[in-house]
């Protein structure tokens, strides 16, 4: 059964929600979790860490003032001590008209299978000779390979939540990834490559094609030479479409919107991209890394068309940015802000390998660097550097590297001409997908 319930726990956040004196509010969130970080390097163990940890996190509003506090402990004497704090700091805090917890809006909650059994008793031992193995796959698909390093990361959470708004709810999730990354050497010259393993449990994992992935992008890039400058068509790697999902989910932030931080302020019931572009965070999906039950007020995460064939449908909101908005939440509240939670882009129905038999001419963008630091989100403005591969005549060419690709996110998202099938359920908050972007400006020699 997926709604697992986590009953000493929610026994605890229970309790200090009925400590509400008249006029309070009160939210309590009571967690336990625990992670496993495993570096190996030429077949030897170089980092393991497998740490535990707990807390209690309560908020207090009263009068539109908001304290909050925390301990790494679930003891009464400590979250008796968290809530006087909490009180105490809302004393001090200024008057914020707009202050307030969620509401429950009715809206039921997705049940998913967020627990898979078979990684919690996964063991430890397995779980390093996997880093091996993927680092074993990596470096014997290619001669010209040697490993920089080999990961396995995991990490469970229980967690309960109640308010005094009654909201209530726990539950548990956990999660797994492995990764590589390579370094490829040919005639003096390096270049590195790398890759991820997923799965709802380690057995899932696909070790030898993440490690065939990373050579191949690494011994893909040997020779590679820097591109004349011009105006060109590129196709994103998924890798890369799901970087620029992230920053335009950032844009449909409502909080973004409130501040005047958003180039699509205003701008509801718009065409703002391509027809072929439906955007849609859905933290309901299974598939997503990110997939989530509740959102961090408690309230049921759900499924929002963000962009449906290119117009604009809604921006993404915390019960405290949309009551600023004038609207509701859409259950995207995360820690003390607002954001998407899995982002996906609706798919199309070519494999990367026939988009790209479509293309005369143009790049495959296979990385970027900088992405974050080289976009305005007011403006849309984008530079960023990259590396990639020549398209010549439908069919990839030499590679190229040491260039910059520019534009503006509003006119990169009306230039889509085309989006792969090639869904990639990456461990991020949006999923990739190859496509094709028409008239982006290249700076190279």
């Amino acid at each position: 059964m997926s709604r697992h319930t986590v009953d000493d726990l929610q026994a605890i956040a229970d309790a200090i929600v009925a400590m509400a004196e008249p006029g309070e509010q009160i939210e309590a969130n009571v967690a336990r979790s625990r992670e496993t970080d495993i570096r190996v390097y030429n077949g030897e163990l170089e980092h393991f860490v497998s740490a535990q940890s707990q807390g209690i996190s309560v908020r207090v509003i009263k009068d539109g003032r908001t304290g909050s506090s925390h301990a790494g402990t679930l003891d009464e004497t400590a979250w008796r001590e968290v809530l006087a704090e909490a009180r105490e700091n809302a004393t001090l805090g200024s008057v914020d008209e707009w202050a307030g917890l969620a509401e429950p809006d009715g809206v039921a909650i997705v049940e998913q299978e967020l627990w898979d059994d078979a990684l919690d008793a996964f063991d430890t031992a397995k779980k390093i000779e996997i880093a091996k193995e993927l680092e074993r796959a990596a470096v014997g698909a290619d001669p010209r390979v040697r490993i920089d390093d080999s990961n396995y990361s995991d990490g469970a959470t229980e967690e309960a939540f109640a308010t005094t708004m009654g909201i209530r709810s726990s539950g548990r999730s956990n999660s797994c990834y492995a990764s590589v990354s390579v370094m490829a050497d040919d005639a003096g010259e390096t270049q590195t490559g790398w890759a991820y393993a997923l799965g709802k449990n380690p057995a899932e994992f696909d070790l030898a094609k993440a490690g065939v992935e990373a050579a191949k992008k690494a011994t893909g890039l040997l020779g590679a030479v820097k591109p004349p400058s011009k105006r060109t068509t590129v196709v994103l790697d998924p890798m890369v479409t799901a970087q620029f999902l992230g920053i335009i989910g950032s844009t449909l932030n409502g909080e973004s919107v409130v501040k005047g931080r958003s180039l699509f302020a205003n701008r509801l019931g718009e065409a703002v991209a391509s027809p072929l572009i439906t955007l849609v965070d859905d933290p309901t999906d299974s598939r997503a890394y990110t997939a989530s039950e509740i959102d961090s007020e408690g309230l049921a995460a759900r499924r929002n068309v963000l962009i449906k064939d290119g117009v604009l449908q809604m921006f993404v909101h915390s019960s405290y940015s949309a009551r600023r908005a004038g609207t509701k939440s859409t259950g995207n509240a995360v820690g003390g802000g607002v954001g998407c939670l899995a982002l996906q882009l609706t798919p199309g129905t070519k494999t990367q390998a026939e988009l790209i038999a479509d293309i005369e001419e143009g790049v495959l963008i296979q990385s970027v660097q900088g992405l974050h630091s080289g976009v305005n989100p007011i403006s849309g403005d984008f530079s960023t550097g990259a590396s990639g591969v020549m398209i010549r005549n439908g069919k990839v060419a030499e590679p190229i590297r040491e260039f910059t690709i520019a534009s503006t996110l509003q006119r990169m998202l009306l230039d889509v001409l085309a989006i792969g099938n090639d869904v990639d359920w990456l461990p991020m908050r949006a999923a990739g997908v190859s496509m094709v972007i028409a008239d982006v400006t290249m700076s190279g020699a």
